[in-house]
């Protein structure tokens, strides 16, 4: 075929979708190949239930089955030359392993930007959420409109307007994949199952870094007390769940939002935090004084419990550091920073942390 002939058919064809009303996609920014040496998915963790009775193959509702679930699902990739340690990842409430995947405005995500850094990548459905969603224990899932409410909670904006300098796409279109990217609970959350799900989780592929969002960050303390395997943590903006040696547990917090207390644990098993580094990264929009709205003011006293947590991992001879990132000139960034508009700017700070530690 000559190349006269294969652009006129091109030409026919874009005319033909066009006369059929579809659209062409507009040409996309060509980037570098990303070269995956291995990828595949599992279950790990979870429990095994059986109904009373004897199974009769002629009655499939007799008893003496069982059910396989409460497990986490994992998608990962290695890339070509990977590093040593690969990066686990950990959603926060109402979430799924979209959250690392391609932006809400249709860029990279962590997932593909540090596969493009060397680092294999583990994302993971935690028990009783999306495609790890069998579970053991029944619930009832609402169907209540509460879109509005996550946009202030997730410190987009007040509903119907964004923040001034929000680093979040202002495209409707983000907005519904946003939107969409919610997804309700199958079974009640069980923090000793999710820590216990991801232990098992390092205990399969070895050592490698945890990274959490949000609800994720208490329950990843949970599992780095669990396997030594965990050799650091990289938490965004950690919202409950967090720690402290008895005794030694801060006042309850009230806001807008509710009460946030403290969790007291044995000193021996705090201690245990103290053997890895871990940094914090809080984003925009968290204000100092107490507000009425309950999507903002839920967020000053979060930001005041985890100051409150890194020093007393530090007091006790630990690697523990707090970054809000508008005091370091980084603003506009929502609950979301490693999937605003300045990702790749925030994935640099990670980057940096893992390469100060030797991590990388």
């Amino acid at each position: 075929m000559t190349s006269t002939l294969r652009k006129n058919l091109l030409a026919l064809a874009g005319c033909m979708l066009f006369a059929a009303g579809l659209s062409v996609a507009a040409p996309q920014k060509p980037v570098a190949p990303l070269v995956i040496q291995e990828q595949g998915s599992f279950a790990v963790g979870g429990t095994v239930v059986q109904s009373p009775g004897n199974y009769d193959s002629l009655n499939l509702s007799s008893g003496g089955q069982t059910l396989h679930g409460d497990h986490a699902r994992v998608f990962y990739q290695v890339p070509v030359k990977a590093r040593k340690l690969p990066l686990v990842m950990w959603h926060g409430f109402g979430q799924s392993t979209k959250t690392w995947e391609s932006t809400p405005d249709g860029r990279e995500g962590y997932q593909n930007i540090f596969l493009r850094r060397g680092f294999a990548t583990y994302l993971l459905d935690q028990p009783r959420r999306a495609s790890a969603g069998r579970s053991s224990v029944a619930t009832t899932i609402s169907a209540t409109p509460d879109d509005q409410r996550w946009f202030e909670t997730f410190r987009v904006g007040i509903w119907p307007n964004y923040f001034p300098g929000v680093q979040f796409s202002r495209s409707p279109e983000a907005l519904d994949q946003y939107f969409r990217a919610m997804t309700p609970d199958t079974g009640p959350i069980d923090t000793n199952l999710t820590s216990n799900a991801v232990s098992a989780l390092f205990g399969k592929i070895g050592a490698g870094i945890l990274v959490t969002h949000s609800h994720s960050g208490g329950m990843g303390w949970l599992a780095a007390m669990k396997n030594p395997r965990i050799r650091a943590i990289v938490a965004y903006e950690p919202g409950s769940g967090f720690v402290f040696p008895e005794g030694e547990v801060p006042p309850v917090m009230p806001s807008a939002a509710g009460p946030l207390e403290g969790v007291g644990i044995p000193l021996a098993e705090f201690m245990k935090l103290t053997r890895i580094p871990i940094v914090i990264y809080y984003g925009d929009f968290i204000l100092n004084e107490p507000v009425p709205n309950p999507g903002q003011d839920g967020w000053r006293v979060r930001l005041a419990m985890a100051k409150q947590w890194v020093d007393a991992i530090n007091r006790h001879g630990g690697d523990a550091k707090l970054v809000l990132l508008p005091e370091i000139g980084i603003r506009g960034n929502t609950h979301f920073p490693f999937s605003d508009l300045n990702n790749l700017q925030i994935a640099d700070l990670m980057s940096q942390f893992l390469a100060e530690k030797h991590l990388d």
